[in-house]
Parts: C-alpha cells; structure tokens; sequence
C-alpha cells in the first residue's frame, strides 16, 4: 500500500512563521486569503491528517490537497505565494531571485564586505561584481525583487527555539507512533483561560456615540480551563471544562484515552511539557494500565503539538464558528471521562465566596 501524502518534518523557523499566518494573516487582499488556506493545509498536514480529512478541513479537493503538500515538500515556503503568469518571458530566471535572496538575508561580513548592513545600491554593486554569479540589474528591479519575497529593511530580533538536547529524539518517537500506531494515538492539552467577556453587537444610536459595555476587569464570575483529548484514527474531539490544572485532571484525561481502546493493546497519548503530565502518579499508572505518555519538545512549534488540537474545541466555545469534523464546544459536548465534573461554559455570574477566592 502507498504511503499516505504528507509534507516533512518543519523547521523552527518554518513553524513559527506558518503559524503566524495562520493566527493573524499578512497583508490583505485575495493573495492573503490562498496564503491563509496554504498555510492551513501545510499544518493540518504537518500534525499528521490525513488528506481527506484535511480537504474537509479547508472546503476543497483531495488532489489540491496533494498539490499544496507536495508543493511545499518541493518549494519550502514559496509554495505559500500564488503563481498567476502573464507577460513576457522574465530575464532574470527563478535561480537569479533565489541567490539575490539569500545574498541580501546573509549579513556583508560573511560575505567578505567591509560593512555590516546592505543598502539597495550596494547590494546591487555586490551583485553585479559577484564572481560566483554574476546578477545585472537595476535598483528599482531590486526593489521588486526583495519586496516579492518579503525581504524588508528591518531591525534584528532575538528568536526562540527548542533548548531541548532531545528534541529530535521526541519528535522521532511521536512521529514514529503516528506512523505504526495511527488507531491507538491521543493527544491531550489544556486550552485557556476561558472566562466570561462581553461581546461587542450592534445597536441604533446615535452617530460616534454608540452604547458600550463595561470591560471585566475583575474576572468576579472565574475562569475555567478547557481539558481537551483528540483521538487521530477517528477524528474525533472531547473533552470537559474544569477549573483548573492539576496531576488528577490530567490523569482523568489520560484514563478517558484508555477506555477509547477496550482491547487492552498499548495506546499512546501526546502530551507538552506541563509539569502535572510528567508526575509519578501519571507515570505509574500508565505503567500498569499498559499506556505510554510521548512529550513533544518545548517551545517546539510542531507537527504534533497538542494545543493546537485543543484550541480547534476552545475555539468554538467562542462566537466565532469553526469547521471541526466533530463539534465539541463545552456546551454541547456530552462525553465525559472518568471523574470528571463537568462545569458550564458560562458560569453564573455571582461574587465567589470567601473559600473560593482564597483558592
């Protein structure tokens, strides 16, 4: 049997850059809108859907699906911007772009240049001399160029990346159960806090002077926290809403992946780096209840990030709908796991006791 279509392991930088377009979108316009559904469909992808789950996902094709995935798998992120030609042949070839692209992302002293930023005319003099490749062409054209593929004049930041000396070896193992194990793989996360807010609407008043809600400063009514578990071989959703973090809490989640599998068979649950997942008490039982926790490495964006999974079910606690192939906002969810109390997802709106502020 064929191997099923998905895109390779993503690089930090690649991860944290999909996941920015997906969160808050770049630019506007048409363009913005096919980035956006690129950028979901490399995700979905890369967290290990399949393809006609994915096509589910974004409402289109299986085979433009395939299209995105082996795209990028070929491209990297210039997948990402629509190609629509027209006009005569270019007389710089994609190559040329390539180089003035990396040439202009690498800093001049590496490059052997007395200086430590490019400006537009030295770094088309650099170009025009370059004996490796020789690249002729005009300042304007080299304006076009950089802004095409979103090279900025910017300041330098600081990054983020995993510290983790076994990042590789985590992201092998998850990736490995996935791939043996489909049928017997969770994962589990928390989403939130999740607290009551009020919701702008609309109103008749009058002009720039519309009616306005008080801001909940004081978070009087709590929050919750929303315990989510994704079962990959049914692309299914459940989970409760509980007050807080804790070793039980998460354990009750753990127990609820357990009962999913009534053949006593290993299963495997994806859990991140919170510390309540790593307690004795999880570990002993999933030692003697034949279960196995795989944590992903931390500040890792990913392929198999849990909290993603757990925002698709947070996310429809809001106003906003979502497209998840199974619904389950905290309201309407009826499954619940072993010692679980469920709480409303709009708790009453009452000042706590003495007890539970205190808490």
């Amino acid at each position: 049997m064929a191997e099923p279509v998905r895109v390779r392991r993503l690089t930090d930088e690649e991860g944290h850059k999909l996941q920015r377009l997906v969160r808050r979108g770049e630019g506007k316009g048409k363009a913005s809108v096919v980035r956006y559904r690129r950028a979901l469909v490399i995700l979905a992808s890369a967290g290990y859907n399949t393809v006609p789950v994915i096509a589910r996902l974004v409402q289109t094709s299986e085979d433009r699906v395939r299209e995105v995935i082996h795209n990028f798998n070929k491209m990297s992120l210039a997948c990402l911007d629509p190609k629509w030609a027209g006009g005569r042949p270019r007389r710089i070839t994609t190559d040329d772009e390539a180089f003035i692209v990396e040439t202009a992302s690498t800093r001049p002293e590496k490059l052997g240049r007395p200086f430590s930023r490019w400006s537009v005319r030295k770094l088309r003099d650099h170009l025009a001399t370059n004996p490796l490749r020789r690249v002729e062409l005009s300042r304007e054209r080299l304006r076009e160029i950089l802004a095409k593929h979103q090279v900025t004049f910017q300041r330098t930041k600081t990054w983020k990346e995993s510290n983790d000396p076994h990042k590789e070896e985590k992201l092998d193992r998850i990736e490995e159960v996935i791939t043996k194990f489909p049928e017997r793989v969770f994962a589990f996360d928390e989403f939130g806090p999740l607290a009551v807010h009020p919701v702008g609407g609309c109103c008749w008043a009058k002009a720039k002077n519309p009616q306005r809600l008080r801001a909940n400063y004081k978070k009087n009514c709590g929050a919750r926290q929303f315990h989510g578990c994704y079962d990959y071989a049914n692309d299914t959703i459940w989970g409760v809403v509980r007050r807080r973090k804790s070793i039980a809490n998460s354990l009750a989640a753990i127990k609820s992946c357990r009962e999913r599998r009534l053949d006593g068979e290993m299963v495997y649950v994806i859990l991140d780096n919170l510390s309540a997942h790593k307690s004795k008490k999880i570990l002993a039982w999933c030692h003697k209840n034949n279960s196995s926790c795989a944590s992903r490495p931390p500040t890792a964006p990913g392929p198999t990030r849990p909290s993603r999974i757990s925002g698709r079910c947070g996310s429809s606690c809001s106003t906003t709908p979502t497209t998840p192939t199974t619904s389950c906002s905290p309201t309407a969810c009826t499954h619940t796991w072993l010692g679980a109390t469920p709480t409303p997802a709009t708790p009453r709106c009452s000042r706590p006791s003495a007890s539970a502020e205190r808490r």
